[in-house]
């Protein structure tokens, strides 16, 4: 795979014309105890041989799948920030998404829940104002620094918003793009929010129900 690699805690890929799942937490959303735990738990898991049949890229890409689950259901369970429960706060970061949809990336599929959300967009179908892709850097961090700035003002609040490093992975095909799209809709459902992924109002799933088939869906293949 071609691009960009960076790596702070996290490691983070741009790639021309890459597809994203993107997640962005909220500062504070997760207890630091839990997730040291988690951390340091995978970490050693990955740095340990893999299993017989599988290569060590594919167990560091497992490791890492499984400490995300449990990072999510950190999220979901015991969150210790849920600014975006509020309407105000979540449609100011649903509007900044919608604005971009079409600008800098084809927005597929977004949820946004009390402690954090999910985005999964397209970078290769859509060009900026230069008339290049916007690459995943720098969408995540104008949409984060926009959404800080906004939200903030409305909670009359001044610090951090989000935390300053986001979970992003990029998507290799048709058939992972499909199983993300399901997770992101069910993401609200499995935390026991509501029944159905279009209950929930903030959310990709809402707007196709709303929409018909208009609105945050995949490319056709």
């Amino acid at each position: 795979m071609q691009g960009l690699f960076r790596r702070r805690n996290l490691p983070h890929w741009d790639v021309p014309g890459g597809t994203y799942f993107l997640t962005c937490c909220l500062a504070g959303s997760l207890p630091a105890s839990g997730l040291l735990a988690i951390g340091n738990r995978w970490r050693a898991a990955a740095l340990r041989p893999p299993p017989h049949g599988v290569s060590a890229a594919a167990w560091q890409r497992i490791c890492a799948a499984h400490a995300f689950r449990e990072t999510e259901r950190l999220l979901d369970v015991s969150p210790g920030a849920r600014w975006l429960a509020d309407p105000r706060i979540a449609s100011v970061v649903e509007d900044s998404l919608l604005y971009r949809d079409g600008r800098d990336y084809r927005l597929i599929a977004y949820v946004i829940m009390p402690s954090h959300c999910h985005i999964v967009f397209a970078t290769g179908d859509v060009t900026g104002l230069s008339g290049h892709d916007v690459s995943r850097e720098r969408i995540t961090q104008s949409l984060k620094r926009y959404t800080a700035r906004e939200c903030n003002r409305l909670l009359g609040r001044r610090g951090e918003f989000w935390q300053a490093e986001s979970y992003d992975r990029i998507v290799r095909d048709d058939a992972e793009l499909e199983r993300i799209v399901l997770y992101v809709d069910q993401n609200p459902v499995k935390a026991g929010l509501c029944e159905r992924p279009e209950d929930w109002s903030f959310s990709s799933a809402s707007r196709r129900q709303d929409e018909g088939t208009a609105g945050c869906q995949p490319a056709a293949t």
